[in-house]
């Protein structure tokens, strides 16, 4: 697997996470299967079976966090007047302004406007100036963009 970028806040967020379920969440389901063991017949016993697979699934995050975060790389927005990691960026197509920030992969939220810089967008918006034109392939057909100003 090869590095992936990504914002401090992205990685602070992903770190918060991955503490909540390797304390509060573990605990929380070690105590569901204890109550669970004590209703009887481990066999027939639902709660039992609902408390265990929320155990894998925890433990499955928790490895999967673990890992991505050996492999990631914090960057800063460099603020060199180009379009990089945490910049806001307003755009204008087909006559209407957008506001779009370049954030990493698990930050991603494209209905707010916050898009990864691993997308097709986000990658073509990436080491751009303002006043460049940018022209994406989405699935509605290509989209030309320009770059009205970098924050």
């Amino acid at each position: 697997m090869t590095d992936q970028i990504i914002s401090p806040e992205g990685y602070n967020k992903l770190k918060e996470e991955l503490e909540n379920l390797s304390t509060v969440k573990r605990r929380e389901i070690a105590e569901r299967i204890e109550a669970a063991k004590e209703l009887g017949d481990l066999s027939e016993n639902a709660e039992y079976a609902d408390a265990k697979e929320a155990q894998a699934f925890n433990e499955g995050r928790i490895g999967e966090i673990f890992n991505l975060l050996k492999n990631l790389k914090v960057v800063e927005s460099k603020g060199s007047g180009a379009v990089g990691m945490g910049s806001k960026i307003t755009v204008v197509s087909d006559g209407r302004e957008r506001q779009f920030e370049i954030v990493s992969f698990n930050e991603a939220d494209p209905l707010v406007g916050k898009i990864s810089n691993e997308s097709p967008i986000g990658e073509a918006f990436l080491n751009r100036q303002a006043g460049e034109k940018v022209k994406v392939v989405t699935p509605k057909g290509e989209v030309e963009y320009k770059i009205l100003k970098i924050e």
